[in-house]
């Protein structure tokens, strides 16, 4: 489509010079404006290189300069003459400064390869990339070669652990044949009567029947031992590459470092031959202890992140009662925020609020520029990024329609990165859909909780009265399949409220409100009923059976949230529903099991304010008349103790007074046994 640059400055607030051939003759334009001190946006990617290169040889060149694609994404669809408010969206975006720094994790690799497989298969990856590593065997069978060309390592493996530059093998070096002395000769080969010894130079000891003919014939080496107890052995190594068919790990996301291969595709190795040096990371997430709902009291609540998590990157630390996030597992996918209920865990590059930013630009200025029904299209960077490029060439050429002109996609680090609360905001914001697009690479959990958290939030929609389906998952893996998804949506229209103008914040929970806050105050089905929610919701209330409860308070020591409380001066039990995470916290924690979760939300003002859930009369010591417990609580104890022998005639008169009463009546009574009188 020809850009327009007059409207499209008329939408970015600012007049834009239009080029077409600015990496080629038109390149000292683009000179000129490095060489001032204002952000350059190049609204292209495919010569990003050639820019790059231009501005290294550019002398004085100062400003930053910013790189997105308006070809695929807008300007080459069916679309083309109606992308100009999905362009001016995209140009805004760029403008955008970029996240700020976040700690890094750092790998060093000094490139020590351990390969676990078939000895012949590992010679032969070994061969090609021995050049650069430093190649270390752990054969499991198969025949090597007659020159012993790299350490070879034997026996039963126990354990693999760690990642890039820090894993730990385990082995049980329980084989009569020593490796490291054994020379290769085939002495034993030929000797052995059973066949029991194979080029792998290991004895099958399934097979040999005693004969030890073997022990002869490699006397003078000594490398064969019958005796030999079996040793526990284990070893440092920088890179793993496994050629079995069991891998050593099994979570959808590897270690970084940890290779599989099947002997066919050349790029795994590749891949391993550049993992040699010192790396480093964005520390993805950011954990708040304090707001952690997954244990109190030595009780789970919780376990949302543990579950989630497909690189095994999240544990429960039982001794200090919470999770512990390894960086050097974790992937970044950003799942666990997004699960989190709290905002313990919080999404760090980029932070939240830098996010929610992105995508108020990209919907701000998609309707100022006269937009209708903007899409958001939440995509990871790479593959997915991948995909919306190859739609758009696809489109180009006349095959496909292409990325419609109401449809925005926004790259993110990963498509399980966002969740409820920025979904909401961008709702509020004036989003007519957001939709997530999933590639196929994705851990099925992931899936999951993303389908856990769009049921939420579109039952939470349909129950203020909004019509439309807003929120959505689609399923795409190659060009045409997105095609037909995005075409599917572009026909279906939302009645979603009139955009709101606040901005995403720091605060998970603080975001999500002002989100709920706008979206009742619009809402055009005004209820003051509640709306049910899914289970996995996390809002709601909770139910308590008066009868059961004795308000030992033991729930409202386990809420994280202070969504319940006591009152000082009264035997209640009272509850702040906004407050209110559906940990179950409080329910794992009731000794009477009196509390049941009740996912909901309350569209009215009663969710911030305080509310009686139980309450009884105090019970008052019968020796002082000081209240020092509750009725129900000194009844049940009474009940389930008169039948002790301990607690009989004045013992349990007794657990009727308070603790100084008790005391005194202990020490006063004449009757009473004491450890003096022994």
């Amino acid at each position: 489509m020809p850009l327009q640059a007059k409207p499209l400055g008329t939408a970015l607030g600012e007049q834009l010079p239009l080029h077409t051939n600015l990496c080629r003759r038109e390149a000292g334009a683009f000179q000129s404006a490095i060489r001032g001190s204002v952000p350059v946006v190049v609204a292209c990617t495919q010569e990003q290189r050639l820019f790059a290169e231009v501005g290294e040889q550019t002398e004085g060149a100062v400003a930053p300069v910013t790189f997105v694609n308006i070809r695929e994404t807008g300007g080459w669809s069916r679309d083309a003459a109606q992308a100009m408010p999905k362009i001016a969206a995209l140009l805004a975006a760029a403008r955008l400064p970029e996240p700020e720094p976040v700690p890094t994790v750092t790998y060093k690799s000094a490139g020590r390869l351990l390969v676990i497989g078939p000895l012949d298969a590992a010679e032969r990856a070994a061969a090609l990339v021995d050049d650069v590593l430093d190649v270390t065997l752990f054969t499991t069978g198969g025949a090597g070669m007659q020159q012993r060309k790299y350490p070879v390592l034997g026996g039963k493996p126990t354990g693999l652990t760690g990642w890039l530059g820090a894993f730990r093998f385990s082995w049980v070096a329980d084989n009569p044949i020593d490796l490291d002395l054994c020379t290769r000769c085939n002495a034993c080969i030929a000797a052995c009567p059973e066949d029991a010894i194979g080029l792998d130079y290991q004895i099958d000891l399934a097979r040999c029947t005693g004969h030890r003919a073997c022990v002869k014939a490699c006397e003078a080496v000594g490398a064969i031992d019958f005796s030999r107890e079996p040793d526990a052995r284990s070893e440092d190594f920088d890179l793993v590459l496994d050629l079995r068919e069991q891998p050593a790990f099994v979570q959808h996301a590897l270690p970084q470092g940890y290779l599989r291969w099947d002997g066919s595709d050349l790029r795994t190795l590749l891949k391993l031959r550049e993992l040699v040096g010192e790396f480093e990371k964005p520390k993805f997430f950011a954990y708040k202890q304090k707001l952690c709902a997954h244990s109190r009291n030595e009780k789970t609540g919780c376990n949302a992140c543990i579950e989630v998590c497909s690189a095994q990157a999240v544990s429960s630390d039982k001794a200090r009662q919470q999770i512990v996030v390894n960086p050097n597992l974790c992937v970044g996918c950003g799942a666990c925020t997004t699960v989190c209920p709290t905002g313990a865990l919080t999404y760090a590059y980029p932070r939240p609020a830098e996010q929610g930013q992105r995508m108020r630009t990209l919907l701000s200025t998609f309707l100022q520029a006269g937009g209708k029904q903007p899409v958001l299209l939440l995509h990871s960077q790479e593959r997915g990024q991948q995909l919306v490029g190859e739609l758009g060439r696809a489109a180009q050429l006349g095959v496909a329609h292409g990325v419609p002109a109401n449809v925005i996609p926004l790259a993110l680090w990963h498509a399980a990165s966002t969740g409820l609360e920025l979904w909401l905001t961008a709702i509020a914001q004036g989003a007519a859909q957001v939709v997530v697009l999933a590639t196929g690479e994705e851990a099925p959990q992931y899936l999951d909780a993303l389908r856990t958290q769009m049921d939420v939030g579109q039952a939470l929609l349909d129950g203020l009265g909004y019509t439309g389906t807003f929120l959505r998952l689609v399923r795409a893996d190659q060009p045409g399949d997105l095609d037909r998804e995005l075409q599917l949506l572009a026909g279906q229209r939302t009645a979603g409220p009139a955009p709101a103008k606040f901005a995403a914040g720091a605060e998970k929970r603080s975001t999500l409100e002002l989100a709920l806050d706008h979206l009742m105050e619009m809402a055009p089905g005004r209820t003051a009923e509640p709306i049910a929610l899914p289970a996995g919701s996390p809002l709601g209330t909770i139910a308590v059976d008066k009868d059961k409860c004795t308000l030992c308070m033991s729930c409202v020591s386990a809420c994280p949230a202070s969504a319940l409380q006591d009152n000082p001066n009264l035997p209640q039990l009272r509850f702040i529903e906004k407050n209110c995470v559906q940990c179950g916290l409080c329910a794992t924690t009731c000794p009477e099991r009196a509390i049941v979760l009740e996912p909901r939300l309350l569209p009215t003002p009663l969710r911030r304010e305080a509310r009686v859930l139980n309450e009884t009369q105090p019970w008052a010591c019968i020796r002082c008349a000081k209240p020092f417990g509750t009725l129900k609580a000194i009844e049940a104890m009474l009940g389930k103790l008169s039948g002790h022998p301990m607690f009989q005639g004045e013992a349990l008169e007794r657990l009727k007074m308070c603790g100084d009463c008790r005391v005194i009546d202990i020490y006063s009574n004449q009757n009473e046994a004491r450890i003096t009188d022994v």
